[in-house]
């Protein structure tokens, strides 16, 4: 099991992350909606779809990054 140094991730003033989270689901219950469960599976779906994207993007940069140092 990997051990997780919590000191890693750095404290964020002000930031309160139940409120972050009561926002967000609330966002998410706006967009959604009236959808059907099949429309509400695409919604995440998509939104998935798009964070690997975006993910693969930042790694390429990373790596290009790195190797002109």
């Amino acid at each position: 099991m990997t051990k997780i140094n919590w000191s890693d991730f750095p404290v964020i003033p002000d930031f309160d992350v139940l409120q972050w989270k009561r926002e967000t689901q609330a966002e998410i219950l706006r967009e959604t909606e009236g959808m059907t469960d099949t429309e509400v599976r695409e919604y995440f779906r998509k939104g998935s779809e798009e964070f690997q994207a975006e993910m693969k993007r930042f790694r390429a940069e990373l790596a290009a990054e790195v190797q002109t140092q």
